[in-house]
């Protein structure tokens, strides 16, 4: 039985916003910008109530016991708040994906053919304890003109509820269908399923949070879904590395905001450059905080400087940490690094630190990854960075969207055709 055809809670609230996604697609960008405006001042005037809610999760997250890094990413406050309204309207001032031209031409015989963006139409986002993904999620779809539907997680409930019921109020101040924005219902993994099954209601999925949570999505949706990857990101210092700039772009990339998918997890080091390289390393590492899982050339090196080393073992090699630790190893030339990347990186972003420009090339060339870096830190992978205002996430999977997901990545393109009585012979 098709999903158009069944009826639940879950599909209802799909159903409601494929109607509603209908009903946006041919609005102007000043109805859209006017919803996202309304927002932005939505959020303002009614912080207390938002903010009364989201005590309500963090009280509940801290009697759990939940580590204080996870209660902070899911707390509101009024400066935060007032942050977030900022965003949205800096994404009002966004260019407009709708209705571009990515190509045109006239025909031989005639017909003008157009290649225009247009909305991808019901965006599902299933995410984990960051309310304010609810926000982001909900104004980025809504500006490329889709219908959002937000699953986040049970720990932030309450916030979420209170921040979609301002979203919709504000959505509809401005002339827009409420339904645009909508929380699926449920508190269980049975609306999760019900919302990954929804096939010919939601248009597309994009899971955003964890690698079991994204690897459940992947797995068990019959949604196309766009893979927002995790990130087991590698640094490798070529033997004709800068090592002043190897040591900065090692410890940028891991230490600088390591909870993020964009930070390092691996760091390989040429064997011709690892004496003079491993030391400063090691130092300038421990002077972060981060704790080295390094194989036999890490672990002599820490013993020779005085500094700790955790033995690497096979899991190290494969391990996001998101937290002050990174996995290390020396090896024998640029493809062996190539190769160690091939084997364990998740396609997010890699980097070479060298002088030779030919090893640059080569080592682009040969790393199959969303972003590969030259000289710069695995930290720049980021939308904002990369001047494309906002993202949704950074996709690792290679069709439709791959790195970072602008607006245009919201859009999908339809053939416009115009001719003058033509018909095919």
């Amino acid at each position: 039985m098709s999903s158009a055809s069944q009826t639940s809670p879950v599909i209802d609230t799909a159903r409601r916003a494929k109607e509603a996604a209908a009903a946006l697609a041919p609005l102007p960008r000043t109805a859209r910008d006017g919803a996202l405006l309304a927002i932005a001042d939505a959020l303002v005037a009614r912080t207390g109530e938002i903010v009364e809610a989201n005590a309500v999760d963090v009280d509940k997250a801290r009697a759990a016991g939940i580590a204080d890094s996870i209660v902070d990413r899911l707390t509101l406050t009024p400066e935060r708040i007032a942050a977030i309204a900022s965003d949205v309207r800096d994404v009002v001032a966004l260019p407009d994906p709708v209705g571009e031209v990515v190509r045109g031409s006239t025909l031989p015989n005639g017909l003008e053919l157009r290649q225009v963006r247009v909305p991808l139409g019901v965006v599902g986002i299933v995410y984990e304890a960051r309310p304010n993904v609810t926000v982001d999620a909900a104004v980025l779809c809504l500006k490329a003109g889709n219908a959002v539907l937000l699953r986040g997680s049970s720990s932030a409930y309450a916030s979420n509820t209170a921040l979609v019921a301002v979203l919709r109020d504000a959505v509809a101040s401005a002339g827009l269908p409420a339904d645009a924005v909508q929380l699926v219902p449920g508190e269980s993994r049975d609306s999760v399923r019900e919302l990954m099954r929804a096939r010919g209601l939601v248009d597309v999925l994009i899971p955003r949070g964890g690698a079991s949570l994204i690897r459940t999505v992947v797995e068990e949706s019959t949604v196309p879904v766009i893979e927002t990857g995790t990130g087991n990101c590698h640094v490798y210092v070529d033997e004709h590395a800068d090592l002043d700039m190897a040591v900065e772009v090692l410890v940028n990339s891991k230490a600088q905001r390591p909870s993020v998918c964009n930070s390092a997890e691996t760091v390989l080091v040429h064997e011709g450059i690892a004496g003079a390289f491993l030391p400063r390393a090691l130092a300038a590492l421990a002077e972060a905080g981060v704790t080295v899982h390094g194989d036999a050339a890490w672990t002599k090196a820490g013993e020779v400087e005085g500094v700790e080393v955790v033995p690497a073992t096979e899991e190290d090699w494969e391990t996001e940490y998101l937290s002050y630790d990174i996995a290390a190893a020396v090896v024998p030339s640029l493809e062996a690094a190539v190769d160690h990347i091939r084997r364990w990186t998740s396609g997010h972003t890699e980097a070479i630190v060298t002088s030779d420009t030919s090893a640059a090339r080569r080592f682009v060339s040969l790393v199959d990854s969303t972003a590969v870096m030259v000289n710069a830190s695995t930290r720049f992978t980021d939308g904002g960075q990369f001047g494309f205002g906002a993202e949704i996430g950074i996709s690792t999977q290679k069709l439709h969207a791959r790195g970072p997901m602008g607006l245009p990545e919201l859009t999908s393109t339809k053939y416009v055709v115009t001719g003058e009585g033509h018909v095919r012979g």
